[in-house]
């Protein structure tokens, strides 16, 4: 049971670029939510209760005591609300893996505003658009003018925003994590600043299933094999991204026979979770064959099937790669 505090604490949860999951994430807790309200009263969650941005305005710096904030940066509208929370916040917590690590919207990153309209809206096989609109920050109508927040170039994770107190990773952060990080604010028993509430530890310490150590000289995408449910994914030519994975989630996808695709983020003291995993990668696949006079290195690369959405899947714009770099 969560301790129950003189002073309730004041929450507040937001939903930025993302695909609601992390809202979602917050009910899996189920009776614990109990717990949270007897010690919490959440001032701003406007995906479940009637609040305006107004409200959270008027509201004197640092009245919020936490505030989850999930999703990454991609319009005018997101940024805004992010300094907004930090100024009424004290305490900022990346929620999930887009806040803090710009997750799978950051993908679009490979691309900029003008090329993504034009697929959307344009270019798409199911799109008819014979007058080629395409949105506009702003409009003119008969009623009067229509405002839309501007759409970035760029995908920016929260700690390029603003100042980040603490992170909680993952898509979405499992219910144990949630309940151990409210628990730990309550408690006031969080680490130092900066801290990712979650354990310092890779997703393969938690797998259950048997490395041997084996070479590979083929890769497989999920649904051209079985699995062995005994055996290590990687070490049967499936990319897991377990090595190069903080873990926290108890090794739920690989339990379900099914790789970690890296939602937690990278392991502690990791510079870049890709980099790492191709590193990992290169350690098995292919080392038989480089003896072989016929030993071709692209060939073996060139299994891999989308290389970025593999390894850079949540992480892009908080890699050292960001983006494209798009010539003007």
């Amino acid at each position: 049971m969560i301790l129950m505090e003189k002073k309730k604490l004041k929450l507040a949860f937001y939903w930025a670029a993302s695909c609601g999951g992390c809202e979602i994430a917050v009910l899996d807790i189920n009776e614990k939510i109990l717990d949270i309200v007897a010690i919490a009263d959440i001032l701003f969650w406007p995906v479940a209760i009637d609040v305006k941005y107004k409200d959270v305005e008027e509201m004197p710096d640092k009245h919020i005591d936490v505030c989850f904030f999930n999703g990454a940066i991609r319009t005018e509208e997101q940024e805004y609300m992010a300094k907004l929370l930090r100024k009424k916040s004290k305490t900022l917590v990346a929620f999930g893996s887009c806040a803090q690590l710009g997750g799978i919207p950051g993908l679009a990153n490979i691309a900029d505003k003008k090329e993504i309209f034009e697929r959307a809206y344009l270019q798409s096989p199911s799109t008819v658009n014979p007058n080629s609109t395409t949105p506009k920050t702003i409009c003119k109508v008969q009623e009067g003018e229509l405002k839309l927040p501007e759409f970035f170039d760029t995908v920016k994770t929260l700690d390029q925003t603003v100042d980040v107190d603490y992170y909680l990773p993952g898509c979405p952060p499992t219910p144990e994590q949630i309940v151990t990080a409210v628990e730990a604010i309550a408690k006031n028993e969080l680490p130092p600043k900066g801290a990712v509430l979650a354990p310092e530890k890779s997703v393969c310490d938690e797998c259950p299933r048997k490395m041997e150590d084996k070479k590979i000289s083929k890769i497989y995408r999920v649904y051209e094999i079985t699995p062995d449910p005994e055996r290590c994914l990687l070490e049967q030519g499936i990319i897991c991204m377990g090595p190069a994975t903080r873990g926290g989630c108890g090794a739920q996808c690989i339990n379900a026979n099914m790789p970690c695709t890296g939602c937690g983020g990278p392991c502690p003291n990791a510079v870049e979770q890709g980099a790492a995993m191709i590193s990992a990668l290169s350690s098995i696949l292919g080392v038989e064959e480089e003896k072989n006079p016929e030993y071709n290195a692209e060939k073996l690369i060139a299994q891999i099937k989308d290389p970025l959405g593999t390894f850079y899947k949540y992480s892009l714009p908080a890699s050292i790669l960001k983006r494209r770099i798009m010539k003007k």
